[in-house]
């Protein structure tokens, strides 16, 4: 079943995440994703507090850095949320951004290998079977959950290069797509997953109105990072990267950058614009291999915007 998901922004105050996770549920979305960027909240906290808050939606991790928690604690706190909301939560694993991993001194030589045996440790104590053998980053030998879920949470990796999604093709259920996830790059990482059925969920800033280049242009500050480096990946498939990295090159900074971008492009890079046109959006996300479409409320106030997203749900 084609899905649709809402972000919880990662700076809402936190006497309205309840809140938000509970209007999401209300107003039909079919999943919550919680963040866990340096510095703001903790993604397991926010999971069981949004879990237990509500009672049918799914609640996504997206991400927990590799490394930044022992392999088998980490496993231990995925298990207990499967355990305790059976069938709710899917779990996001990727590298973490490499400042922030710098930043906290476990920036490995090798990303890759990290991620890989962190993934293939994770997943295995989880399902009850004893840690694999040591590697050159994860050591959890042995070890045994002795406390393990009827049902098993799916985990997704949040990655952006062709080798890390090609890792997350052949050790985990599938691929977590951050903004902007244009139909072209969910396609181009469908190719490269190589596995059947996978998972991919894609995240997009969004901003949903009557005026669609007005709500367009609400998201351009959501779009402020996409011409940096990092954010290549998403961008190869496109038939306006180049200029879209030319553009990049001559604007001022991220901002007068994101504030010039030609509406075409806006509308390819977002789900943005009235509620027909953002369908429209997520129908060719879902089309190009999406599983879930998540959307990232891009308006200052997310709460009051959120009944707004839910016009792009279906039957709204």
């Amino acid at each position: 079943m084609a899905r649709i998901g809402v972000m919880l922004p990662r700076d809402l105050p936190a006497g309205r995440v309840l809140a938000f996770a509970r209007e999401a549920e209300r107003l039909g979305f079919d999943e919550l994703w919680v963040v866990e960027d340096l510095g703001f909240r903790g993604g397991v906290a926010q999971a069981g507090a949004v879990l237990a808050a509500t009672s049918r939606i799914v609640v996504g991790i997206g991400i927990l850095p590799a490394g930044a928690r022992n392999a088998a604690f980490a496993a231990m706190e995925l298990a207990t949320l499967a355990q305790l909301f059976p069938g709710r939560l899917i779990a996001g694993i990727g590298h973490g951004m490499r400042d922030w991993m710098r930043q906290v001194g476990v920036r490995p030589a090798s990303p890759l290998t990290l991620l890989r045996e962190y993934t293939v440790a994770v997943r295995a104590l989880i399902r009850g079977e004893p840690g694999p053998a040591a590697g050159r980053y994860v050591d959890v030998e042995g070890v045994v959950l002795a406390e393990t879920p009827h049902v098993v949470p799916p985990v997704v990796l949040g990655v952006r290069g062709p080798k890390s999604i090609a890792v997350a093709g052949r050790f985990a259920e599938g691929v977590l797509l951050a903004e902007p996830s244009a139909p072209p790059y969910v396609a181009a990482a469908l190719e490269r997953l190589a596995s059947p059925s996978p998972e991919v969920i894609t995240y997009d800033a969004a901003v949903i109105g009557d005026d669609g280049p007005a709500a367009r242009d609400r998201v351009r500050p959501g779009l402020a990072w996409i011409g940096e480096p990092d954010w290549a990946p998403h961008l190869a498939a496109l038939p306006f990267a180049a200029d879209l990295a030319r553009h990049r090159a001559a604007a001022a900074d991220r901002d007068a950058f994101a504030a010039t971008m030609p509406d075409a492009w806006v509308r390819e890079l977002s789900l943005a614009g009235t509620p027909d046109e953002v369908r429209a959006r997520i129908a060719a996300r879902h089309a190009a291999g999406a599983t879930s479409v998540v959307l990232i409320p891009a308006e200052p106030d997310a709460l009051d915007a959120l009944p707004r997203l839910a016009r792009a749900l279906p039957g709204a």
